[in-house]
C-alpha cells in the first residue's frame, strides 16, 4: 500500500499512476477527496494530525508528501505537517518521498544542481530548507528508514501556472499579461514528470538522504511558452506584456497570493535553470516532450487543435 497525502495535481497524478499500475493506494486529505479509482482508497484526516497519519500509514511501502498549503500559511502550517509525516514514516518503517521545489536554494547564478546549499533568505525558502534538513536528520539518526526530496521548477499545469495565466488572453485574443521578464530562460517542470520521479525514487535506496531534480524540458522563456500554447491550442499569437513590478507590489497590498509572489519574484527577473543531469543518469528518467506536456496541461475545457 502506498500512502499519498494531498490531492492536488501532484498527489492526484501520483495516486492515479500507482493505481493504474495495479498498486494499492490510500489517499489522505482533510476532506476525503481525491481521484475516483478502484485502486484508490480515499480517507479524511488532517495532515498535521500525527496520530491519525501514523495509524493510516501502518503497512505502507512508501509515503508521499504531496501537500501544498496556501503560500501565506507556510510558516504556521508546514512545520506540524512535516513532523506528522516524519512520525508516520518512523512508525510504519516506510520511506518518505517529498514533493519539493527550488525555493530552498534562494537566488543563484547559473544552473541549479543538487549540491547547492540550502541558503534561501526568503520566508518560504527557509521553511522549505528547514523541512528538508529536519527530514535528513531523521534519516541519518535512524529514526526513519529513508527519505528523498524530488525538486521541480514552476509547473506546466492547468492550475497555478503560466498556462493558467495565459489562457484567458489567448481565448479572448487579447493581450496576455505575465509576471517577470518575458525573454529570460526558465525551466518549467511537467507535473506528470514530477509524479513519475516521486514514484521512481520513493522506494529506491539510491535516492535516500538527498534531493533530486526532476528531468524537465529545455528552458523556455515566457514568450516561448505562450507561443507553444498558441500553436498547440490553435490560437493567434497574442500580444505579451510584463506586469510592472510596482503594480505587482501594489496589488499585493490587497491580495495575499500576489503579496506572497513578490517575495519569490527573483525567479522571474533572471535566468532560472534547473539541471537534472544527475537524476537522469542515476535513474534513467527523462522529460516528457514539451509539446506533449503543454498539450496535457491546457485546461480540459479549452478547445485543442488536432
Amino acid at each position: 500500500m502506498h500512502v499519498v497525502i494531498g490531492a492536488g495535481i501532484i498527489g492526484s497524478t501520483v495516486a492515479r499512476k500507482l493505481a493504474d499500475s495495479g498498486e494499492r493506494v490510500r489517499m489522505i486529505t482533510r476532506s476525503g477527496s481525491g481521484p475516483v479509482h478502484p485502486g484508490i482508497e480515499r480517507v479524511a484526516a488532517d495532515a498535521s494530525d500525527a496520530p491519525a497519519l501514523t495509524r493510516l500509514s501502518q503497512g505502507a511501502v512508501a509515503i508521499y508528501n504531496c501537500v501544498n498549503p496556501p503560500y501565506h500559511t507556510w510558516p504556521t502550517d508546514w512545520p506540524p505537517m512535516a513532523e506528522a509525516m516524519l512520525a508516520a514514516a518512523a512508525s510504519s518503517g516506510a520511506p518518505l518521498a517529498i514533493t519539493g521545489c527550488l525555493y530552498g536554494y534562494g537566488p543563484v547564478d547559473g544552473p541549479m544542481t543538487e549540491d547547492l546549499p540550502m541558503a534561501a533568505q526568503t520566508v518560504k525558502g527557509q521553511v522549505r530548507a528547514k523541512m528538508w534538513t529536519d527530514a535528513v536528520a531523521a534519516y541519518r539518526s535512524g529514526r526513519i528508514s529513508g527519505v528523498t526530496e524530488v525538486r521541480g521548477s514552476d509547473y506546466l499545469s492547468p492550475r497555478y501556472s503560466v498556462i493558467e495565466m495565459a489562457m484567458p488572453g489567448l481565448r479572448a485574443n487579447k493581450t496576455v499579461w505575465l509576471p517577470g521578464q518575458l525573454d529570460n530562460p526558465h525551466t518549467f517542470t511537467y507535473t506528470g514528470d514530477m509524479a513519475t520521479a516521486l514514484i521512481a525514487l520513493a522506494r529506491d535506496p539510491r535516492a535516500w538522504g538527498r534531493g533530486w531534480h526532476v528531468p524537465s524540458p529545455a528552458p523556455m522563456s515566457l514568450r516561448q511558452v505562450v507561443a507553444k500554447l498558441a500553436e498547440i491550442g490553435g490560437y493567434p499569437m497574442p500580444r505579451l506584456r510584463a506586469y510592472p513590478k510596482a503594480a505587482i507590489r501594489a496589488a499585493g497590498l490587497f491580495d495575499r497570493r500576489t503579496r506572497e509572489f513578490v517575495e519569490m519574484s527573483y525567479q522571474w527577473d533572471r535566468p532560472f535553470v534547473l539541471d537534472a543531469t544527475l537524476t537522469a543518469a542515476t535513474f534513467g528518467l527523462s522529460a516528457t516532450d514539451v509539446d506533449e506536456a503543454i498539450r496535457a496541461s491546457i485546461p480540459a475545457a479549452e478547445p485543442i487543435a488536432v
